[in-house]
Order: C-alpha cells, then structure tokens, then sequence
C-alpha cells in the first residue's frame, strides 16, 4: 500500500480562546504557551512525524490538571499529556492542547527508607529519581537508555522497562498508588484493593464506580480470551494491561490498565513507587563475536548463566561508535585488534548482594563459554564501576548513533522495538533481515536479548517520497512477523499511532472491549485522541500511520542551499538528549537555567528547520510570509540565549552543532539589519589587542571608561577583563622558521600563544613556559594571532573567513617546523580542530592542548621517574566546558600528569560555569551568567580553599573571579609552583632548559 502524507491541518480547536480564558479566570497557576516557537518546538518528539498543537500548557500541580481536564472538557478541547517528549511513536503528539508536566511538576514529595517507597510527581527524571535515592542504597529498577531526561510519568504512561527486565519487571510492577484525573476532572486515588472492595466500589454511581464496573465486566466476562490473547513473555501487550488487574493474590489493581494507556484513560499527577535495595556488586562481560547473527544464536546459551541481563549490539552500531566521543572511554575494552573484525556483541551483566554471588555467576558464564570457544572471538570481564558505565553509555547512546548513518539517511524508528519470545529471536531476526534486505534498506540492530526485544531502525531519508512510502508495506510485514513468531510490534516503547495494529494483535472481539473501557474514562473522546483506542471509532476513528502528518514532508520544502547549511537541524532525531536533567552536565546550560524546551539543541533545531522550511516557500506561497517572520523572530530570540559553548557538537548522538548553525543564520539575518553597535565593537577588540599588548596601560585605561555606566549602557558590556600581559621577549621573525626547524635541539617545542591569555592572564603563558623548561624542553614562544572566536559566534563569517585562513596559515607555519605545537587556551586550540576546517580550509590542524602534549611525553618517558606522593592537599580542576565535552580524555590526562608529579587531582562533574567568553560580558545576559555558575560551579568550590581550584579555561578563571572573588590557577602554575617548592635532593633530574628567548612576531 502506498504512503499517503496527509498535510497537517492547522485549524485552531472551536472554543480555544474561550477555554484559555476560563483556565486563567479559575485560577490556573501555571504558564501557557500559544507562540510559534513553542508549538514547533512540541511539535515532534523522538518519531517520524510533526504535529502541532494548538497550545502548549506547562501546569504547576495537580490541582491545575484538575482545572485543565475539567474546562478541557466543557469546552470539548482535546488534551494530551507530555513528559519527556522522547516518545518514538507520537505518544504525546496532539493538533488539541499539550500539558507538560516536566517544567514544574518535578518535585520528590515523600520517601520512606523504612518500607522503600517513594511519591513524585510525574515530570520527575528517573535519573534525577535514582540520585536522590542512591545515598539509601535504594534505586527505581526500570533502566531505559534516555534515563537522563526519561519522566517518571512518561515511564507510566508506556510501562517502561529497558535493561534488566528480566529480573526487574516493567514500571507497572512498582506502582504502589497513583492520582489521577478522571475525564472529568474529579481526583481519584489509585492503590490495589481487594477484588470483593473493587465490586462494592462499582455499584457506586460516580464516575469512579462506572470505571471499576466496567472494567470488571470485561474482565470477568473475556477472563479466557485474555489469557489466550496476552503474550507468555516478559514483554507482553502493554497497554490496557488486562491480564494482571485481577491478581492471583486477591487484588484488584487499576495501575496495571492505566500503566501503558499513554494518558488515552486518564492524567496522572502523583505516583507513589515502590524501590529495590541498589546491588552493591557488579560485573559486565562484553562477549565479542564474528557476525551479529553469532551474537543473536549465543543468547541462550549465555542465559544459563543467570544473568541480571544481556544486552547486543551489531556490527553496524560499534562501527557508528568509533566516531562518537564515547569510544576514547571504552576502546580499551573493546577495540582489541586482533586481526579478527567484531561484527557482534553481547553484554553480559552480572549484579549480587556479595562478591561471592559476582564470582560464582562469573565462574558459570566462563565454563560455558569455555566449553564452546569457537562460538565467540574473546570476553573480558570488566568490575570497575567507571569503565562498566563507560560501556552502558555506549548501550544507551545507540539509538543516537543511528541518526548518524550518512548519506542523508537516518536510523527511523516506527518497527524499532519489536519482541518475541527470546528462544524464537534468532530465527526471528532472519526473517527480519529478509523483509528490511528486500526493500534494500540498511539498518543497525540493537536491543535485550535476554527477553527478546530488539531495536531496529531502519536508514531512511524521510524528506524522499519513495522512502517515505515505505512505512506501510515494511511496518505491515514486520508486524506479521512478529505475531507469526509469537511477538508483538511494540515491545517496550508504547504504541502511539501504530494503535492501528491493536485490532490485529488483539483480535476484533478483545479490542471492541478496550473501546469499551475508553468510552467508560474518556466518554467524550477528548483524552489522547486518536491514539490506542476510540471511545466511538465511527466519529473518532484511531489514527492511521499514514494518516498522520511526517516530519519528512515540512523538511522536504526546504531550499537546497538551507538545507546544506542546516543539515544537523534537519539531522535532529528528537532523542532529547539535550533535556539531560543533570545540571552538572554540560549539555545545554540555556536549557538548563531556562527549563524552556525552545532554549535547547533540540528546540532550535526545530525552530531552524520550520524557519528554513518557511523562508523557502514565502515566493510560492505568500501566506507563509507572517510565519516566516514571526518564526525567525522567536528564532533569534532562542539564538541569543544560545553561549555557543559547542557541546551540542559533541555530545549530542546525531551532533547537532548549534553554534554553528546559529553563526550561518545570524550571517543571513544581519544582511537585512543594521549590526548593533557591540557587534562593531566586539569586532574590532580582536585586532586592537596586538596593540593593546604592547601599551597595557593605555588600554587598561580605556577599559576602566569603558565600564563606567554610562558607557556599559551605551555598548551593552560589562565586567570587561583588564590587560596582563606575559614578560617581553625578543621576537623572532617567521621567516626564520625554517632556521628553527633545523637547528632546534630533540627537545625543542613551540608554545604558540593566543589572544585571550596573551592578553589578560599573561601570567598563565609565563608559568606554562617555565614550567615547560623546567620540565627540559627548550621553548620557543610564538605570539598570538587572532582566532576569530567572537566573529564566530556573531555570526560575522565574511570576516571571519579572513580571519580563519591567517589564523590557519599561522598554524600551520608553526607546525611545518616539525616540532610539537603546544597551545594553552582549550578554545584557541580547538578551533584548530572545528571551525577552521571544512571545504575551502583544510584538515584539522595538530596543535596539542598543553595536558595533550605532557601525556604524550609522560607515556614516552620523558617526564623523568614518577615522584611520591607529596602529602599536600589535593587539587580540584574544573575543565573548560568545550574543552571536556570536545576532548573528554582531558580530565584524565590531567590527573595522571599530577600523579606522576607526587600530586592529587580530582575532577567533579561541572556544567558551564556561565561565561563562554563573550556572552557573561554581555549586560543582558549577566543574571543567567552568575545563575549558570550558581548551579553548577558554586557547589563545587563550597568548602575549598581557592589555592586547591584549577581551571583551564581563561573564561572559567574570569567567571570565578566575579563570583567567588578569586581566580583560579592554571593547571601549570599549580604544577610548577609544586616542583619549585621541592628540595634540592627531590627534584626530578632534567637537563635543566632555559626559556628560549625568542617569540614569532605579534600577528592579526
């Protein structure tokens, strides 16, 4: 059957503006949104399609639902619920009302230690769940890999389960009482009863009895057609969970029904979860094998080990993760090389109460594989606890990975979690490839072994109507599939728009029941339309996959040439990872601080692509011309929040460098608007410094004007740094690099300078020297040039081009000497690698980070005999937030630099300290600047002695100082002031180097 793309319809719901007013004349307490740029932004989620809502409200308790769902229903507006909006299947896509829950309705209201139970409410995070939990020793078991912005409600709402199912069971299993909130908007607590209390309960004539008398009915009348129909399998129909609401032990629990019901029954507004005690021993086996197929056939043999679970990965994926910063953390694991190429993988985890339940589970997996060593190419066995979340982070970041299979083609979820029964997978899988090979479709594969329930996603370009119009045919025949192997479509990741399917796994009798349990909470249709069941299915049909409007067909609209510039907009799969709750994370601090979706790698990358989308249709359609403007309005208004501090780039699956593609749109802005005059300003800084640098003092007095008030009004700058520059040094020319290059001793290194330290932290740029020479290198220092930075991220790219090839140019000069081109600033170094390559620039350049270059000679040996532990306190170091998420070895290179030297080093997990060079300068931006490094910085330095605080970054030293009031050491001044302060008798035996007093001359 072909697809059918259905435009998306726009028309507002009757009685929408009515309804909005009423909410605010009952006191509705929380935020509602009817922007564009919130519309789009909810528009989609972690699925093929785009669906806009009429409005977006984001309620502040329980009480405001109440509201919501009552008014909701006077008015007939429909309303769906939103948590972490990662949804694969359009869950909490709606042309109706959104209500989120996850900016204001994520508080932990209660926990008992004693009885191991907890009350949320549903936008809490299970991550943010399982920290606050793990001092007790207690966690929440359901692991699903977007457990860092996953919602307890939303987990409810699919009956999440994830890694370790097999022993934990699904989130229904732990739900010890809910709130919710009937279609009516009355208040209704949830908890199991005795089946005997449950019957009483429904003679009563409320709308809670009418609920529980008829869903006793279907219950009690269809009790061997539900126990035929439901799956025997860990992951069974989740959904309508009829199978478990009369238990074996009396009970009657409505949470089993409402679980998985994907808020199509009723809102949820209060959980109160049951916790399990955290093991305290833990071993991964990561099992290597020769072809994924090997892999798949090896599962059931591994599982008489007993294992807590058993994870795998197919060649496809490992391939995608060589590119991706996590494999620096895990190559050691897994990039053996051997001769023998990977093409499958299993983990294999083991959890215990005491180490002898972790050896004796050991010991069962080694025998069995030892006794069939052909089966697989090598194990290891892997207990520390940093190199095991290492590995899962590689599990969790699968699904990202496949939005990065190229060629404009992405891994597209709509069959991606089917499951069957484990001992059926293998065979299973055959026929899977068959189906996937037969419409000549590449593909990764992923998922629980254990329990049979793999994850694929299928490379489609959406944007072509032919891949597009493979949706039907492929979903048709892999949900054959599965039901022919005993499975289901949906194994864990909800149904959303495929309820279509129900009827066909549920057949025709048991579905026209769940139909009937819809209209008896949802008479009038308003609660999740279209999703899983109908309340009338001749009125209000379920929708169909090819019914709903996909996100492909907006971005095929897209220009050419926009679509190349905004390729990692358009890239964007939705999986949220930006939505990380973590606020010592550093991906996004604008999100973080804000809690506004709009304010996220996600949220612009929706707002670009629509901005794209408009801006190339307004000649052939005029009416588009008003959303065009009002879309790149709210666009810049995003854009501005934006610190550029390019973790996106990196640590987004699919790496949706914002930065950049903010650069090109401020670029096209700016050609029909006149630059405000800090851009000028900020343009012409770069170049003044050479000058500057040479007359510090003048300078330093214009910058002392510069910060009067009436000055900082007038430019918009603030808290604008003071000159300090390095001790003067002759200069040497760069027409005497080649003499260097041949006369230079084996320990010569350039130390190449940049504008932000050679300007303002000068004292940096000596220590690194000295302690360089002390170290036995002879250092030549060359002068900075300008890098650019600030035009950047203005979006200045005509200058900035210029600017690039100079800087590159330089560079490249340098590193033409064939000595070690050492940087100091992480920023200046790793434009080299980033902005400054591409069509028309080159390759990254080799210039290495100072902490880069002394672990390569500390491995090399030329570090000299590692030095006992000195007794003194212990450092702290607070990377740089582009630096740690570009190079995330940089923490451990420091760390083993200040061991070998005799010295401790911790580095805390830190987000963005608030800086990022000139966004903390700018006086619009200075609250969010001081707000970011309240979060996450300020904890960290509580209680230290600023003698113990290091940080590479010049910015991150400027922010403190206006913060704490003081400025943290550079790792060499620490480093160096440590090997000064050492006896005679202690200090490491170098030929001892004098600075060469030479620097390559000051260049723009």
């Amino acid at each position: 059957m072909n697809m059918r793309v259905q435009v998306e319809d726009k028309a507002v719901p009757s009685g929408l503006d009515a309804f909005l007013s009423a909410l605010v004349s009952a006191g509705y307490a929380g935020d509602i949104a009817r922007d564009r740029a919130t519309r789009i932004v909810h528009a989609t989620d972690n699925s093929i399609y785009q669906v806009e809502p009429a409005a977006v409200l984001f309620a502040r308790d329980s009480e405001d639902i109440a509201r919501v769902v009552r008014l909701a229903a006077d008015h007939r507006i429909p309303l769906s619920p939103r948590g972490g909006g990662t949804g694969t299947n359009g869950q909490s896509l709606t042309r109706g009302v959104l209500v989120d829950t996850s900016r204001h309705m994520n508080r932990i209201l209660e926990f008992d230690l004693e009885r191991q139970k907890v009350t949320v409410e549903p936008g809490v995070v299970l991550n943010q769940l399982n920290a606050y939990l793990q001092p007790h020793g207690l966690f929440f078991p359901p692991t699903v890999s977007t457990a860092s912005r996953a919602t307890l409600g939303g987990m409810v709402a699919t009956d999440a389960s994830g890694k370790g199912s097999r022993i934990y069971g699904k989130t229904s299993d732990y739900i010890e009482a809910m709130e919710i909130i009937l279609a009516n908007g009355e208040t209704v607590q949830v908890a199991a009863m005795p089946i005997a209390e449950a019957r009483e309960l429904a003679r009563c004539e409320d709308a809670a009895g009418r609920i529980h008398r008829e869903v006793l009915r279907v219950v009690d009348e269809n009790a061997e057609l539900i126990a035929s129909t439901f799956p025997q399998m860990n992951r069974g129909l989740t959904g309508y969970n009829l199978k478990q609401v009369l238990g074996e032990d009396g009970l009657f629990r409505l949470s089993y029904l409402l679980a998985g019901s994907e808020g199509t029954l009723a809102f949820t507004t209060r959980l109160t979860l049951r916790l399990r005690r955290r093991p305290a021993y833990r071993a991964l086996v990561p099992v290597r094998y020769a072809t994924f197929q090997a892999a798949l056939v090896d599962v059931q043999r591994l599982l008489q080990a007993e294992p807590a679970a058993i994870e795998i990965l197919d060649d496809t994926i490992l391939s995608l993760a060589r590119q991706d910063v996590v494999w620096g953390e895990i190559e050691s694991v897994l990039g053996r090389d051997d001769g023998r190429p990977m093409g499958g993988l299993n983990f294999v985890e083991f959890v215990g109460e005491a180490q002898s339940d972790i050896d004796a589970a050991l010991a069962r997996l080694s025998n069995l594989l030892a006794a069939e060593p052909d089966a697989v190419l090598d194990w290891k066995v892997v207990t520390d606890p940093k190199t095991i979340a290492g590995l899962w982070s590689l599990r969790e970041k699968a699904v990202g990975l496949l939005g990065r299979l190229g060629g404009g083609k992405q891994g597209t979820p709509f069959v991606e979690d089917t499951a069957v029964p484990p001992e059926k997978l293998a065979p299973y899988v055959e026929e899977l490839y068959a189906i996937l090979d037969r419409h000549g479709l590449a593909y990764g594969m992923f998922g629980h072994a254990d329990v049979g329930c793999l994850h694929v996603r299928p490379a489609l370009d959406m944007r072509l109507p032919e891949d597009a119009a493979l949706i039907r045919p492929v979903s048709d025949a892999v949900a054959a599939l599965t039901k022919k192997h005993g499975g289901l479509l949906w194994g864990e990741h909800g149904r959303g728009y495929r309820g279509e399917y129900s009827p066909f796994f549920f057949g025709g009798k048991l579905y026209e029941e769940l139909c009937a349990l819809k209209r008896a909470f949802d008479p009038l249709n308003l609660l999740n339309p279209g999703k899983l069941a109908s309340a009338d299915a001749v009125l209000h049909p379920v929708e169909r996959i090819d019914a709903v409007p996909l996100r492909g067909e907006k971005d095929r609209a897209i220009a050419a040439p926009l679509q190349r510039d905004y390729d990692k907009a358009i890239a964007c799969n939705g999986n949220g990872a930006c939505f990380n709750w973590d606020k010592h994370d550093p991906m996004c601090p604008s999100y973080k601080f804000t809690r506004d979706r709009r304010h996220s790698p996600k949220g612009r990358a929706a707002m670009l692509r629509e901005w794209a989308r408009s801006t190339s249709v307004i000649e052939t359609q005029p009416t588009e011309a008003r959303d065009a403007a009002e879309i790149e309005d709210e666009l810049k208004a995003s854009l501005d929040l934006c610190l550029s501090c390019k973790a996106c780039s990196s640590q987004c699956p699919v790496k949706v460098d914002i930065p950049a593609m903010k650069a090109r749109f401020l670029q096209r802005y700016f050609t029909r608007r006149r630059r405000p005059l800090r851009h000028r300003i900020v343009a012409a800084m770069e170049p003044g410094l050479a000058l500057a640098r040479r007359f510090p003092g003048i300078a330093n007095l214009g910058l002392r004007l510069m910060a009067t008030p009436r000055l900082a009004r007038w430019t918009g700058l603030t808290d604008l740094p003071r000159l300090s520059v390095p001790a003067a040094a002759p200069r040497l020319q760069p027409r005497d690099l080649g003499g260097l290059a041949a006369g230079a001793g084996p320990n010569a290194v350039i130390l190449m300078e940049d504008s932000f330290t050679s300007s303002f932290d000068g004292g940096v740029v000596d220590a690194v020297a000295g302690l360089l020479a002390r170290l036995g290198f002879e250092v030549h220092l060359a002068s900075p040039a300008a890098n650019g930075k600030a035009l950047h991220a203005l979006g200045m790219l005509d200058a900035f081009s210029k600017v690039a090839g100079a800087a590159r140019a330089h560079q490249s000069a340098l590193l033409a000497t064939g000595l070690p081109v050492v940087g100091i600033e992480p920023v200046a170094v790793l434009m080299g690698r980033h902005e400054y390559v591409g069509p028309g620039l080159g390759e990254p350049l080799a210039v290495l980070g100072l902490d880069e270059f002394l672990a390569q000679a500390l491995e090399s040996g030329r570090l000299g005999q590692a030095l006992s532990a000195s007794g003194t306190a212990g450092f702290h170091l607070l990377p740089h937030c582009t630096e740690k998420t570009a190079r995330p070895g940089t923490g451990q290179a420091w760390t083993r630099i200040f061991k070998h030297f005799g010295l401790e080093l911790t580095v805390p997990a830190t987000g963005c300290c608030g800086m990022a060079g000139l966004f903390g300068h700018e006086a619009e931006h200075v609250e969010m600047s001081k707000g970011l490094f309240a979060m996450s910085w300020a904890p960290r330095l509580d209680g230290l002695a600023p003698s113990a605080v290091l940080a590479t970054g010049f910015s991150c030293r400027c922010q403190t100082e206006r913060c704490q009031g003081y400025a943290p050491r550079h790792p060499a001044q620490a480093l160096l002031a440590h090997l000064e302060s050492l006896a005679p008798s202690s200090q490491p035996q170098f030929r001892q180097s004098r600075l060469h007093q030479s620097r390559l001359g000051d260049t723009r």
